[in-house]
């Protein structure tokens, strides 16, 4: 029987009706989240909140659970105000076990927020107590949330980088080999607890690091583990990402056809599981792997269905991958008006979605297959840029037709004027301004470029004031001493004079005020109501303690990465997709296939000409099927 319902049998026994309507909420949101409805469930728990309880253990279970609703609603700031609300309680009355468990999950909050420092000291806290109070349940736990914030913020630092897996900086493979450090103390500790789900859930991520590292056999060994506890258990959501995991992984060592096996289980059980987007994934997979194994039909196909996914989702990244793919596929295959169909739509979507590289790489495949065809703009023109209708077996693909939207006008200069004039501005990145400004910068007046950064200076100046500190209570104090001071006095006789010492403790009273207010206190608590029954288990603010070197040592790291926040962050690495898998290594094998792929590109030979005297491809190296 879980806490709260317990909580509410003791209470309906004792008579506490009050306490008892606050439960009733309490237990009706726990069984709604139960059951997915995370929304509902933390509306009943915000009126508990709301209601209130002089009961602090149950007001902490309600913190607790409030705020892991809100984090699968994927509000993150509620979800942290909660779990600190749970954390501040647990501390105050004296709860290691809550505690422990508070600081968890400000640290799985933390990591999903990109603030991985943060999170390794909250977790690290959560595993100190668990020991402390010989809680290996709690420790296991720990072990494997540092373990994942590890792995996340050495993910992350992998995702937008050229090199290939296993290709890392020294700094990114350190965060990863701790993460399988981790990772391997909680397989041991869950093997001794005989938790075998927790089991399959640290093989996997095992695997998942390790193919990060670049060992990939080491990689498959722990991903085949994962599988066959996800069979024993029925899991067939973890069953498909193993064999997805596979899959990538032997693409590395070169075993294409036992990597296509995997890639289309996945795609039977996220068929079973109605998952389009997993769907799409498999099918991206398959198109790029059957390129690989230069069986360029099958891989049509698969980027067909993959197409037709993506236009169901409105993936735009999803569809321009698709058809960039299918240009590959068509040209492999000598049919360059199909390439040049879909290396024109390709370019169309990168310039929709302001993907550069993509515009950049789709232009230059149509100058090409253009070249190789003998065709010029106006031929484009006059044939129209209307999709076909293609089918590829069971597959029916519907196209659309270019009917040409009109856009807003960008540039930076008509922004600014729309914003004078109080019009909406059309939603854009800072990227999309900088590439308008590049483009009206060329061929224009050096007099309209003066005029335009006139423009700009005067509409950015105004943001500016709006970020600048007004310090009042300055200004009063420097007003009074302007007032007081003889005229012939040097202004930086000030500096050692009495009246800085007034200005100084004018700094030490705000700032001490600042610090006041990112204090917790007990009797701010929402929900949270004092009575006799309940006073003597609250710590006296009044007692303050001193914090040990501990406290300090977890101060520094936690400021420290508020200051790594400040810093500028690294260039966006482009638009992602949800139909496109994450680790999208094929981009990487591509590049290794680059040679082989730029003379099938340039090299064009005309519809004219006899293409039976064009040399087979090779077949890519290492494949052990």
């Amino acid at each position: 029987m879980d806490f709260i319902t317990k909580r509410m049998e003791s209470n309906k026994v004792r008579g506490l009706t009050h306490d008892a309507s606050c439960l009733e909420l309490a237990l009706e949101g726990e069984r709604l989240c139960k059951v997915g409805d995370f929304k509902g469930g933390a509306a009943f728990f915000e009126a508990a909140v709301e209601l209130g309880t002089e009961d602090l253990k149950t007001l902490s279970a309600i913190y607790s659970q409030l705020g892991n609703a809100y984090f699968y609603l994927k509000e993150y700031a509620k979800a942290l105000e909660y779990h600190r609300h749970d954390l501040t309680l647990a501390r105050t009355i004296g709860d290691r076990i809550g505690e422990g468990k508070a600081s968890g999950n400000l640290g799985n909050t933390l990591k999903v927020l990109g603030r991985y420092d943060e999170a390794v000291m909250f977790c690290q806290r959560h595993l100190d107590i668990s020991r402390e109070q010989g809680d290996k349940v709690g420790e296991a736990r720990a072990l494997y949330n540092i373990g994942n914030v590890l792995h996340a913020k050495g993910k992350q630092q992998v995702w937008g980088c050229t090199q290939d897996p296993g290709d890392l900086s020294p700094d990114v493979r350190d965060t990863l080999q701790r993460a399988t450090q981790f990772y391997e103390m909680n397989l041991s500790l869950v093997k001794e607890l005989g938790d075998k789900a927790a089991q399959g859930r640290a093989f996997g991520n095992l695997g998942n690091t390790h193919y990060l590292l670049g060992n990939f056999v080491e990689a498959i060994k722990f991903h085949r583990e994962r599988l066959s506890i996800a069979k024993e258990f029925g899991d067939k959501a973890a069953e498909r990402r193993a064999y997805s995991n596979l899959g990538n992984a032997l693409i590395f060592l070169g075993q294409f056809h036992t990597a296509t096996e995997y890639y289309r289980k996945t795609l039977q059980l996220s068929h079973q599981l109605k998952d389009q987007v997993m769907e799409a994934q498999a099918c991206y997979s398959l198109g790029n792997t059957y390129t690989l194994l230069q069986e360029y039909d099958r891989a049509i196909d698969y980027h067909l269905k993959h197409l037709l996914i993506a236009q169901e989702l409105s993936d735009r990244v999803g569809e321009g991958r698709a058809c960039w793919s299918l240009g590959n596929a068509y040209v492999s295959l000598g049919n360059h008006r199909q390439a040049l169909h879909y290396s024109r739509k390709h370019l169309e979507i990168s310039r929709e979605i302001g993907d550069r590289n993509g515009e950049l790489t789709a232009r230059m495949n149509v100058e090409q297959l253009m070249a190789a065809l003998g065709m010029t703009e106006g031929d484009l023109s006059s044939c129209g840029s209307e999709f076909e209708r293609s089918s590829t077996g069971n597959v029916d693909l519907w196209k659309y037709t270019s009917e040409k939207v009109t856009q807003p006008c960008l540039c930076p200069a008509c922004l600014i004027c729309l914003q004078q004039a109080g019009s909406p501005l059309p939603i854009m990145s800072v990227t999309e301004i900088l590439g308008n400004a590049m483009e009206i910068k060329i061929g224009r007046d050096p007099s309209d470029e003066d005029c335009f950064f006139d423009l700009l200076s005067k509409f950015q100046s105004s943001r500016m004031d709006d970020q600048r500190c007004n310090l009042n209570e300055q200004q009063k104090w420097e007003k009074r001493q302007a007032a007081t001071a003889p005229l012939s006095q040097d202004p930086c006789s000030l500096i050692s004079s009495p009246q800085t010492e007034e200005f100084f403790d004018l700094i030490a009273s705000s700032q001490s005020r600042r610090l006041d207010d990112q204090r917790a206190s007990v009797g701010n608590l929402p929900g949270l109501r004092i009575t006799q029954n309940n006073l003597g288990h609250l710590r006296g603010e009044a007692d303050p303690q001193e914090p040990s070197d501990d406290f300090f040592n977890m101060l520094i790291k936690c400021q420290s990465s508020r200051i790594d926040d400040q810093r500028c962050s690294p260039p966006d690495p482009g638009p992602r997709a949800p139909t496109v898998p994450d680790e999208d290594f094929f981009s990487l094998i591509q590049r290794v296939q680059a040679k082989r792929m730029d003379e099938q590109r340039v090299f064009l030979p005309s519809d004219e000409q006899d293409e039976t005297n064009s040399d087979p491809a090779t077949p890519p190296s290492g494949d052990s099927s």
